[in-house]
């Protein structure tokens, strides 16, 4: 069963590794060593949570302003592992925990897809091969990025916001949410930091969350009173 995750995953290995390679560059325009760059992928193993990160690290964020806000980036995981867990087959703690390590949004697709039970074998055959290309392209991507001119080196900072931008506009399309999200999460930001000069780690977290409660409470108010009319 070993094998047959790795051949599910090796689509994912392939979907991963460019955005790895970007990660990498970006690391490197960042300050990252390749060392610190390769323990983030090692460590982390979570794309939209390294990014950030890269971005307020680049802000000059606190530690625990980062580690809380990719916390708050990755909750939606327990809500995976918990579905998934329905799903796997009856097996020892620590080997769950050991693959849970492993549940990205693409992981957790293909297993939750596959018919019948899913055992740890195929689970840990799956995360191998995709955990694998995401720390090995990484590595590759900072190397690559210290042969490249200065100039680029530096210019690579705005691909973080355009990989930002990227991401945003299509659930925008898609979904009405993340756009009133963007806006709020934005305004609130601003008050936070120009009129109160709270610091910019802090005012990242606060306007994520002061946002998402926002936005839920009006979209609930919102369904109340269609039904009610």
């Amino acid at each position: 069963m070993f094998r047959h995750g790795v051949k599910a995953g090796i689509a994912i290995a392939i979907g991963y590794a460019p955005v790895a390679l970007t990660f990498g560059l970006l690391a490197k325009s960042t300050g990252l060593s390749i060392i610190e760059t390769t323990l983030m992928s090692i460590i982390v193993f979570a794309g939209a949570a390294q990014y950030i990160s890269l971005n307020l690290i680049s802000l000059g964020t606190g530690a625990f302003e980062i580690i809380f806000t990719t916390f708050i980036l990755n909750i939606r995981h327990f809500l995976m592992s918990a579905s998934l867990n329905e799903k796997v087959e009856h097996d020892a703690l620590w080997k769950k925990a050991l693959y849970a390590f492993g549940i990205t949004d693409e992981t957790f697709s293909v297993a939750a897809m596959k018919e019948g039970t899913v055992s740890a074998s195929y689970m840990f055959g799956l995360i191998f091969i995709s955990y694998s290309s995401w720390v090995v392209n990484s590595a590759i991507g900072h190397v690559v990025g210290a042969y490249l001119p200065e100039n680029v080196q530096l210019s690579l900072s705005v691909a973080l916001y355009a990989m930002f931008v990227g991401l945003l506009v299509p659930a925008i399309k898609t979904e009405q949410k993340a756009l009133w999200l963007a806006i709020s999460s934005g305004l609130i930001n601003c008050i936070l930091l120009l009129w109160l000069h709270v610091p910019k780690g802090w005012a990242i977290v606060i306007s994520t969350i002061l946002s998402a409660i926002f936005v839920q409470w009006a979209m609930e108010r919102r369904k109340e009173t269609t039904y009610a009319q």
